[in-house]
């Protein structure tokens, strides 16, 4: 039986970045080719959780950890995609149906922001996100997300960047709640986001008229 009174789980929004807002480019390979050791430890080292995601992120990454194995990709990314096979996760779609190919992957039809509301106050583990831009973002506006935790690689794809992330953003205010700096410059910063109705600026400039 689940205690009430427990603590709940955090959710995290997790991204990875180009400098630009970009969460790829085309032509580059993955990580942007700056996948250093001290990052690749850290990640190895984050706590299990329950991973959460979209349609299309599903399918992508389902296809892609299908065919990992054959895929020109580093040993890291493949035995990433190996981890993501054996770890628990959880997809929001209207349009899917089981059963689901991905092993160990559990399909929510219902409304997702209801459904994680669930998911933290019962799930043994952490939540965080994989990809699934949109639903991380519909889950900030809804005020679930605990941690938006960014990793910014040191490029610009500019013309060649792919997934222009901050275009499909509403406002939000950030509070600063862990920043570090991995070998060979990449940035993590972490923030409390709350979703903003309007941006202050243009409510102190209605209200001082």
């Amino acid at each position: 039986m689940i205690d009430p009174t427990a603590r709940q789980q955090e959710l995290t929004f997790d991204l990875i970045l180009s400098l630009d807002g970009c969460a790829a480019g085309d032509g580059w390979p993955g990580w942007w080719g700056l996948e250093s050791p001290e990052y690749l430890d850290w990640l190895a080292r984050q706590p299990e959780q329950l991973t959460v995601m979209g349609a299309t992120t599903y399918r992508t990454m389902s296809a892609m950890a299908e065919q990992a194995a054959s895929l020109e990709i580093a040993a890291a990314e493949r035995a990433g995609f190996a981890q993501l096979t054996q770890a628990e996760k959880v997809v929001f779609s209207g349009t899917l149906e089981e059963p689901l190919r991905w092993p160990n992957t559990r399909l929510i039809s219902s409304d997702a922001v209801d459904a994680v509301r669930e998911l933290k106050r019962t799930s043994s583990r952490p939540l965080g996100t994989l990809g699934s831009i949109r639903l991380g973002h519909s889950l900030m506006q809804a005020g679930v997300v605990d941690r938006f935790r960014i990793v910014l690689f040191p490029v610009i794809t500019g013309r060649t960047g792919l997934e222009r992330v901050w275009e499909r953003f509403g406002d939000f205010a950030l509070q600063l709640l862990a920043s570090r700096t991995f070998e060979g410059g990449l940035q993590l910063l972490e923030y409390r986001p709350t979703p903003l109705a309007q941006p202050p600026g243009s409510a102190w400039q209605r209200d001082s008229k």
